[in-house]
Order: C-alpha cells, then structure tokens, then sequence
C-alpha cells in the first residue's frame, strides 16, 4: 500500500519528557518524529499526539510539541492502546469517516506497548497501517526488534521517515517538494554522519 497524503493520518504516540530518557535511540526517534510532523502540517495532513499518563511520564517532549504547533490534537491517555481510549478511537474513526482518512502514518513509543498495541487494534479496526521503523523506539533493542516483527506479520507495512516523505510528495517539481526537499536531504546528511 503506497501513502496518500490525502487518506493519511499522522499519529505520534507517547513521546514524552520522562519516557524518552529510558528510550533506545531516543534522540533518533525525537528527529523523525518531529520531522513527519513538519511534513504532515506543510501537507495539511492531520496530526495527532498521544500522552500516556502525563502526570507520571510527563508531557510531549519540546521538539515534538513545538513542531506539532497548537493547532495538533494532543491528547492524554491511561489505555495503551490507543483505540482502547474513547476520545481517540472517535478521532481515528471520525477522520476516516468524514474526510476518507483511512491510513494511518504511526510513530513514537514504545514499539512493544502503546505503538504495537495500538497498531494491531487499528489494524483490526480495518484501518491501514504503515509504522515508521526508524521513528519507533523502546527501551530495549531486542523488544522493538520484535514488536517491528509482529506488527509487520500483523499486516501493517514498516516504513521509514523518508518514504513517508516522498510517497506524500507524489512528485519532484511541486512547491511542496521544492519547500521539503531540504528538510529531507538534512535528515539524510544527518544520518550519514551517524
């Protein structure tokens, strides 16, 4: 399944101030996640980010809240999967229902708990679901190793912040393209250097 951006839907989950320290690559997935959220604003695709019980693991990291702007719904949770939340699973299902937004670009943390879980209920949900492999993290290697797995096998497709990227595109030329090109090449100087 190639991304439209005009069916996506970025979801960025559970990026937090006292999560992240605890995270593997932590600042790698930060990066991604803040650059999908640039991509998705200049594209005029939804945003949404996900805080899981912000009064033990803070809120949404600065990077991530600053690119998101105040027009991105942020929105506080208990539930690991995120369709298990009443306020989220109505926006997910509401942007599908009234402007055909049935595929959903997923990011964040933790790839085994709230991203997997999540994932495989938005799969079951009948959405479609491409996971950004290099904008997923865990505390453990090995943990998102596997969750990137099974979620693969679950049918969601593993992507990276790049193809994100150019499948929104469509096309070299456009003003779009010419306006996020840079970003793009900096993200892939950036991890050349790495």
């Amino acid at each position: 399944m190639r991304l439209r951006r005009q069916r996506s839907h970025l979801v960025i989950i559970d990026v937090q101030e006292n999560l992240a320290p605890h995270v593997a690559n932590a600042a790698r997935v930060v990066a991604h996640c803040r650059r999908l959220i640039t991509y998705a604003r200049r594209l005029d695709i939804p945003v949404t980010l996900t805080e899981h019980y912000p009064k033990g693991l803070g809120v949404t990291v600065a990077p991530v809240r600053e690119a998101a702007g105040p027009q991105a719904i942020r929105l506080a949770k208990i539930e690991f999967s995120c369709v298990l939340n009443a306020e989220l699973r109505e926006r997910f299902h509401s942007l599908r229902g009234n402007q055909g937004r049935d595929q959903l670009v997923v990011a964040g943390m933790e790839a085994h708990v709230c991203v997997g879980q999540t994932v495989l209920d938005l799969l079951d949900d009948g959405f479609r679901v491409s996971v950004v492999g290099d904008g997923v993290g865990s505390r453990s290697p090995e943990d998102r190793a596997i969750a990137l797995a099974r979620m693969a096998k679950s049918g969601a497709d593993i992507v990276s912040q790049e193809m994100v990227a150019f499948e929104w595109l469509e096309r070299a030329g456009t003003p779009e393209f010419r306006d996020l090109i840079p970003l793009i090449k900096a993200a892939s100087e950036e991890r050349d250097e790495s």
